[in-house]
């Protein structure tokens, strides 16, 4: 029964694990990280093989496919999760306010934000469009920031799948372990 059960466990951990490294593997094949991608499909696979190798050797046992479908959910819900805290990754914020954009850029740009203003012309005049691109890690920093200056913003985030020069955010490793940033 013990082991009936450690077969249970061993099919649904491996899927998990599996299915996460896939959900990381698509995510740096996306962002153009070839030589990190092939470095865990390697591992990925092996782990598929010897859980399918497990469901393979008892065909007849339903609950076998049961628990390999829940690790396989379970696995998409941790990869996401995991990729969420590695924050891996560079994005284009762009944000349009009512409320003293220039005064903002300013402010933004005084915590060491990399801010390009482009005029736009919007359904009532001229709006200015703030452009920020950063490290994803900083990305809820800077929501912080826009939410407080104005909580009606309207702002939109892109990933940035390559990017060159220009000024990132330079915030110090402890700004983003410290309560209230």
């Amino acid at each position: 029964m013990l082991s009936v059960l450690g077969g249970y466990l061993f099919i649904f951990c491996a899927r998990i694990c599996d299915v996460s490294l896939a959900t990381m593997r698509m995510l740096m094949v996306v962002r153009g990280q070839r030589l990190y991608a092939a470095f865990i499909g390697f591992f990925e696979v092996i782990i598929y093989i010897v859980a399918l190798n497990k469901i393979f050797s008892n065909l007849n046992n339903p609950i076998n496919l049961i628990v390999y479908a829940a690790g396989f959910a379970t696995g998409n819900f941790v990869g996401s999760l995991i990729e969420e805290k590695l924050a891996v990754g560079t994005l284009t914020v762009q944000v349009i306010t009512m409320k003293a954009p220039l005064e903002l850029t300013e402010i933004l740009r005084e915590q060491g934000f990399g801010v390009t203003v482009i005029e736009g012309q919007g359904r009532e005049g001229t709006r200015y469009i703030l452009q920020i691109i950063l490290q994803r890690k900083c990305i809820n920093i800077l929501r912080k920031k826009i939410d407080e200056w104005d909580p009606d913003a309207f702002w939109t985030i892109f990933d940035a799948r390559y990017t060159k020069g220009g000024i990132f955010t330079r915030y110090p490793a402890s700004v983003f372990h410290r309560k209230g940033k």
